[in-house]
């Protein structure tokens, strides 16, 4: 079962944990991708998918499924999560690379997730196919050859997700991000055209611009949960920084939002930074 595999992007890496029994690392191209324990699906390993929880946790009531659409799966640890977290949730996952996916199926028991579907699409176009009005929540999760494609980060892509969710729905996206924040800046620009409301969540040296890492950011057409979303990030093991309302307005400043017809190259983070 642990092994090299081939995969559409990369070669994947799949690595057992000595520490957790039922945990899992998948890797491609030696940028970790994804922690799944088997046995216990609500710990999450990586602390910018613990900051994702967080936000998960904090909508709507506790407990109560949702319709969720994950863009981007790989070992599809958020999918885990939401189904121990939220049973009864209906989720579907567009991922591209569909040997990668195939790989999760065969060794990491993808088919035992409750009311969990995957199709192998990319996910602006699988977005597409989704009809108005369909989900509590839109997850982004998405990068080839360790970069988000600059597709999903522009206007159009954005005003689409919008159309799919839910009046209450929320948007919630990952970002990787080096010195400067120029992108992560960029897509909050985009993100504030589209949804009157957003918050931020990223490590203290992240965020001052001190060393690549990621930046959660979270959207929505009504209130976000911010104070419960803060409280929750300062009380981490490794704490984050909340950045809402005004501050999340001078964050992205005068930065310009990224359409289809003036997108960015998301960076590519250097060799080693997560794992």
């Amino acid at each position: 079962m642990p092994g090299d595999y081939p995969v559409r992007f990369g070669t994947a890496e799949l690595r057992a944990d000595a520490d957790r029994p039922g945990g899992w690392l998948l890797s491609v191209d030696g940028i970790a991708q994804s922690y799944v324990d088997l046995d216990e699906p609500r710990h999450l390993e990586f602390d910018y998918v613990r900051r994702m929880g967080d936000v998960i946790d904090c909508l709507g009531t506790a407990g109560v499924p949702m319709d969720v659409l994950h863009l981007g799966g790989a070992g599809c640890t958020l999918p885990r999560y939401v189904a121990a977290t939220r049973p009864g949730s209906r989720q579907l996952v567009f991922d591209a690379d569909g040997e990668l996916i195939e790989l999760v199926r065969e060794h990491l028991d993808l088919r035992g997730v409750p009311k969990l579907r995957v199709r192998i699409s990319d996910a602006r176009e699988g977005v597409a196919t989704r009809y108005d009005d369909s989900a509590d929540l839109v997850i982004a999760d998405v990068f080839q050859r360790a970069s988000m494609p600059g597709g999903l980060a522009t206007v159009e892509f954005t005003t689409d997700v919008a159309r799919v969710l839910r009046s209450a729905g929320t948007y919630l996206i990952n970002i990787a991000d080096g010195p400067g924040l120029v992108f992560s800046r960029r897509v909050a620009a985009t993100v504030a055209e589209v949804f009157p409301h957003a918050l931020l969540l990223a490590e203290p040296g992240v965020l001052r611009g001190r060393r690549f890492g990621n930046v959660v950011l979270a959207a929505a057409k009504n209130e976000l949960p911010v104070q419960a979303v803060a409280a929750r990030a300062a009380s981490a093991a490794f704490p984050a920084r909340c950045v809402a309302d005004a501050d999340f307005r001078s964050f992205h400043g005068r930065a310009k939002p990224l359409t289809d017809d003036a997108p960015m190259t998301a960076p590519t983070p250097p060799r080693g930074s997560f794992g």
